[in-house]
């Protein structure tokens, strides 16, 4: 009986043992000089693609998983009401360019008569110093040249109104044309097509989401770190990061943000010490021409850990875990 319970005492110390060494590997293994050590887990930018004016949706052309490039239309939206109001904006366009025409031909013979009215009210006041016409007609040649400038006033007056109504109506044209042109939703970058919520048929309302896009080239890790680490920090720093799941690949990244306060570390964030509660978050952005080069392999929410260099000279340290 005494062996039996000496040896599960031995093999319970042993898988102890074994245990922390484990724990201690991953976790108070000694870092050289200068080298801070966060874990966390991948993130990327999602990205909402949604409709600005709304309708009902025609056509959606990708799927879950498919890759998309900047400019790629992903979704049409109905646009047949929009259509048959821009034919009826261009027929109302035709008309006020003709009635500028028009006002333009007006404005030219508003003209010609103004000239001709100075020159009999020249030629009257002439000739009345001379007693060649009478005081009555050189009345009626100033109402007549008075007239002449009302009409030249009442004709600009219209070309005004005319290049208005055409500018009200090319507005409104350009804002149909907006409308068509936002109905077609494009990727706004290259990107993977992460959820699909909307299907042909369906109405989706102004603001609303049709599809959730994954950035895999703008993937970064937030981390932790205590005030003594966090201080040494810069942005921009380097920062190798080693995944739980590629242990022999590790992300080369650079910080990109250092909060400048502490903040109660969340529960799921494993840190070196329990005493510590009060953490300053970092965020380290991984190298997209790395992503680009091993993509699919580096995916959102895969655990790690995150060596950041807090001086230019410190030397890395075995990264592979």
């Amino acid at each position: 009986m005494n062996k039996v319970i000496l040896a599960l005492l031995t093999a319970f110390l042993l898988a102890g043992a074994v245990g922390f060494g484990v724990w201690r590997d991953r976790y108070v293994r000694e870092l050289p000089p200068g080298i801070a050590r966060g874990n966390g887990r991948l993130e990327a930018i999602e990205i909402d693609v949604g409709a600005k004016y709304g309708g009902r949706i025609t056509e959606v052309s990708v799927r879950e998983g498919d890759d998309v490039v900047a400019g790629q239309p992903l979704v049409r939206i109905d646009t047949s009401e929009e259509q048959a109001q821009l034919q009826s904006v261009d027929a109302e366009l035709k008309r006020a360019r003709e009635s500028l025409d028009y006002a333009g031909q007006m404005l030219r013979v508003a003209r010609h008569d103004l000239e001709l009215a100075q020159n009999i009210f020249r030629r009257s006041s002439r000739l009345v110093a001379q007693a060649a016409v009478s005081a009555e007609k050189l009345d009626h040649d100033r109402t007549e040249l008075s007239n002449a400038v009302a009409r030249l006033d009442a004709a600009q007056s219209r070309i005004g109104e005319a290049e208005a109504g055409i500018d009200a109506v090319a507005a409104e044209k350009r804002r149909i044309e907006s409308v068509i042109r936002e109905s077609v939703l494009v990727a706004p970058k290259e990107a993977r097509v992460l959820y699909k919520l909307s299907e042909p048929g369906e109405v989706l309302p102004r603001g609303g989401k049709a599809l959730t896009l994954i950035d895999l080239n703008d993937v970064y890790m937030v981390l932790y770190l205590g005030e003594a680490e966090a201080g040494q920090a810069e942005i921009g720093g380097e920062v190798r990061i080693v995944l739980d799941a590629l242990p022999d690949l590790p992300l080369p990244a650079h910080l990109v943000f250092v909060s400048p306060k502490a903040q109660f570390t969340p529960k799921q964030v494993e840190t070196s010490s329990e005493r510590q509660k009060l953490m300053f978050r970092l965020k380290a952005q991984v190298d997209p021409e790395f992503l680009r080069a091993h993509r699919g392999l580096v995916k959102p929410g895969m655990p790690g850990v995150a060596y950041v260099k807090l001086r230019p000279e410190a030397s890395w340290p075995s990264l592979q875990r």
